[in-house]
């Protein structure tokens, strides 16, 4: 099997025969095709197989009325005691709401609440506290009218479900649907926006000895499998999102290695996620121990990922990443033309 990795470029010079990445700003000319044992070759976008080219270049369609032709902001809302770095610190309702309230200030385009840490070595919540810790929330939210549409984040059916009916419209799932036997047919079912991501085991233990064969296309593999399992339940493909899962069940190597070939997963025909926002491999590289201090790590590997045409940046420092995108598209405004 090939794979076809957009070389992706922001320059105001760009060739005639260059395609735009997914309908956005960024364009390519030529693309890396990866297989497995054999050495990645560069090919012109000419010499693209027809349904390649057109899953790489057609525009996505618009996220919950976000239009995806720019870089969108998803401001991480954890309704938590444990989370990794802001953990206790929005579990009461109205400090939830409040806080949400003043991402959306800061420029977030989604808010995401989860009321279950899934950082490495995290204990298992049960549904109905995890449903405790949300939807009144989500309710909230809802009921303050709130500009910015609502995802839950969530692995349990159940959850995802009272969190849809209280107002949520994305259902974001850290496990691809895959935790909860009853979660794919839900999202058949109501039809909201999915939010696919990968992970190799279970928070507990996913860091214990992480391996593959080729990160990159393993996970690739992965995501597809699962958009179209997805797919056949139901779901359209428009309302689905895919995230390469960056830190969970990764080594540092794993995660640069998926960073630097991001836009390989545009064709999947999807929408791209990227959260790494305070995450553990950008310590490790910094030498930042504390979470809470790592936003210049996070929105410099943002940055890397608007560059290769990611659409959707996962975040809990939203002025930081807000400030460098608007700057970002001033910079690259004229690519595209």
């Amino acid at each position: 099997m090939q794979y076809f990795r957009p070389i992706a470029q922001t320059d105001a010079a760009r060739p005639r025969d260059a395609l735009s990445l997914a309908g956005g700003s960024v364009w390519f000319s030529h693309c890396e095709v990866l297989s497995r044992g054999a050495v990645p070759q560069i090919i012109p976008v000419s010499e693209l197989p027809d349904d390649v080219k057109t899953r790489l270049s057609s525009p996505r369609a618009a996220i919950a009325n976000i239009a995806m032709d720019k870089p969108a902001i998803m401001g991480v809302l954890n309704v938590t005691p444990d989370s990794f770095s802001d953990g206790g610190q929005h579990d009461d309702r109205l400090g939830a709401i409040s806080r949400a309230m003043q991402m959306i200030g800061q420029g977030a385009d989604i808010i995401d609440v989860g009321g279950e840490s899934t950082r490495p070595g995290a204990d298992f919540v049960d549904n109905s506290e995890e449903i405790n810790r949300t939807i009144p929330v989500i309710a909230g939210l809802k009921l303050a009218k709130i500009p910015a549409p609502i995802s839950i984040d969530t692995r349990k059916a159940e959850v995802a479900s009272a969190a849809i009916d209280a107002g949520a419209v994305l259902f974001n799932d850290v496990t691809a649907l895959s935790f909860d036997p009853d979660s794919i047919a839900l999202a058949g079912d109501k039809k909201p926006f999915v939010c696919l991501m990968h992970a190799s085991g279970d928070p507990k233990t996913m860091q214990d000895n992480p391996q593959y064969d080729n990160v990159l296309l393993d996970v690739y593999d992965y995501l597809s499998t699962r958009v179209d399992a997805c797919i056949a339940a139901g779901v359209p493909r428009e309302n689905i999102i895919v995230d390469p899962g960056i830190g969970f069940g990764k080594t540092r190597a794993h995660n640069v290695a998926l960073i630097n070939g991001l836009s390989l997963f545009h064709g999947l025909g999807c929408p791209v996620l990227l959260g790494v926002s305070r995450k553990r491999f950008i310590g490790e590289i910094t030498g930042e121990q504390d979470a809470a201090k790592r936003a210049v790590g996070s929105v410099a590997v943002a940055l890397n990922g608007l560059s290769q045409g990611v659409q959707i940046i996962r975040c809990h420092d939203v002025t930081e990443h807000k400030q460098a995108f608007d700057m970002w598209n001033a910079m690259n405004q004229g690519s595209n033309t």
